[in-house]
């Protein structure tokens, strides 16, 4: 096999005939170039990072992943692995694409409240059938998103991590297929290194095939979102800020500075509107979480108020993240503090007088069992640090120039406060492709650690096509 990340490898191509052989072994489709189906089954959630892989493998069942592995690692090329597209950091050019959306199978445990989930799995299947026996899952913002790529990254939940944790620390088991081609049940007693850095260390250490989660008793929440126009933004981020150092670990929340698009689909106030985005939940009762939001509510006039009791299935209404694929341009950044002199930097950055053509840039208020390590330890790396901020501008090549601009201005005018960590889930291709920011994004004690493993796992670097950690 070729070196990590030679050139040549990552040139090649595969025959016809190839395929056909591979076709063989599988049960699922095998799909060139030019193929039908080809542009279907290489589709992503950021429409500005298209996949282009040299071949794409639409597995069924782990046998047909550990054939597209063992194919792969034969022909020496690099393996991607892709679901819902939502975390594509790297074209997948001249690799083997493993598309999972056909391994679909999902199993709930009432009894044991768990969940056994296949990689073709997202959050809103999860959701919706953990409810019917009164359970939850440690899901985030969008219900669109893959289940098992937002828990390798980590995931923080918009209603569960400032009481639980990451959704990483709630992982029981994984199933895995290494670059060796085997596939491994993987937990804290079998392989404990690979468990360690399965669980927040993202693709790189093999194919996921199914994982074993945790799942919580809740059929319902108070939250919600509240808008309010974007010049009550000065007087609402420094309350907010000094608001959320009083919630108990049961309420989370997050503020964004939107300037949204004339799109019909948004509710007739928010079409067109500059606003400020503040969400809320709160596993309690709607009671408490009333007066736990009051006084956010009494700071400006709202805009739309959609914060209320509503069952646990109407968790994606919280953040209403954009449903389907739109091109954008993002970055992210977290933060030790948010002294005065920070958040009046975001305001003028984000705020009413500010030229900000980026659709929005949010905060997200962490903290709580986030900051605790779990009592099985994970590679998440961004314990302790209260704040992240993910900002993205909507926009096709033509508007690449303006958002990353706007973008690198957001990141240098708010660098004195950053933390250097982040969470893997948000960071852009810009950053997850950088080498030294991604060592800094773990931290050196880390990132070392994660690359001896990779080396243990994966020494020919097979899965590099997303937050790539080079082999030791």
């Amino acid at each position: 096999m070729q070196a990590v990340g030679d050139s040549a490898s990552d040139a090649a191509t595969i025959r016809r005939e190839e395929a056909t052989k591979l076709a063989a072994q599988v049960a699922g489709p095998v799909i060139l170039p030019g193929d039908d189906g080809y542009a279907a089954e290489r589709a992503v959630y950021n429409l500005n990072l298209p996949l282009e892989p040299a071949l794409i493998v639409g597995v069924t069942s782990d046998a047909d992943v550990q054939a597209a592995v063992r194919f792969a690692a034969e022909s020496g090329l690099p393996v991607s692995v892709n679901n819902t597209g939502h975390q594509v950091v790297r074209a997948a050019q001249s690799a083997v694409l493993i598309s999972t959306r056909r391994m679909s199978g999902l199993t709930i445990d009432s009894e044991n409240r768990t969940a056994r989930i296949e990689p073709g799995v997202r959050w809103g299947q999860v959701v919706n059938e953990a409810s019917e026996v009164g359970l939850a899952p440690m899901n985030g913002s969008s219900p669109t998103v893959g289940s098992i790529g937002y828990s390798l990254g980590g995931g923080q939940s918009v209603a569960w991590s400032r009481s639980k944790g990451y959704a990483a620390d709630h992982i029981l088991s994984l199933d895995v297929v290494t670059a060796d081609g085997l596939l491994r049940h993987v937990t804290a007693e079998s392989e404990p290194e690979l468990f360690w850095a399965l669980r927040g260390g993202k693709g790189n250490f093999g194919a996921v095939t199914a994982m074993v989660c945790e799942l919580f008793a809740q059929t319902r929440i108070y939250g919600g979102g509240v808008w309010f126009a974007i010049e009550h933004v000065p007087e609402l981020m420094p309350a907010w800020h000094e608001w959320v150092e009083t919630l108990p670990e049961e309420a989370t929340t997050s503020v964004a500075v939107q300037r949204l698009p004339p799109l019909p689909d948004l509710p007739p106030p928010l079409q067109g509107a500059s606003v400020l985005h503040m969400r809320f939940t709160h596993l309690g009762s709607a009671a408490e979480g009333e007066q736990l939001f009051a006084p956010m509510r009494a700071i400006a006039p709202s805009i739309l108020d959609s914060v209320a009791e509503m069952p646990y299935t109407s968790i994606g209404t919280v953040h209403m993240d954009p449903p389907g694929p739109i091109p954008y341009w993002d970055r992210t950044m977290m933060f030790a503090d948010l002294p005065k002199e920070a958040m009046d930097e975001f305001v003028a950055l984000t705020g009413p007088d500010s030229d900000c053509p980026l659709v929005s840039v949010e905060l997200r208020h962490l903290g709580g069992a986030m900051d605790r390590e779990p009592a099985v330890p994970n590679a998440v790396p961004t314990r302790g640090l209260p704040f992240v901020m993910f900002a993205f501008g909507v926009g096709g090549p033509d508007q690449e120039d303006l958002m990353r601009g706007s973008l690198a201005e957001l990141i240098s005018g708010l660098e004195p406060w950053s933390a250097g960590r982040m969470m893997a889930n948000f960071m852009s291709a810009e950053e997850a492709t950088a080498p030294a920011q991604l060592r800094a994004a773990y931290g050196e004690e880390r990132y070392d650690r994660l690359a001896r493993i990779k080396t243990s796992y994966d020494p020919h670097n097979l899965f590099r096509m997303n937050h790539n950690i080079v082999p030791a």
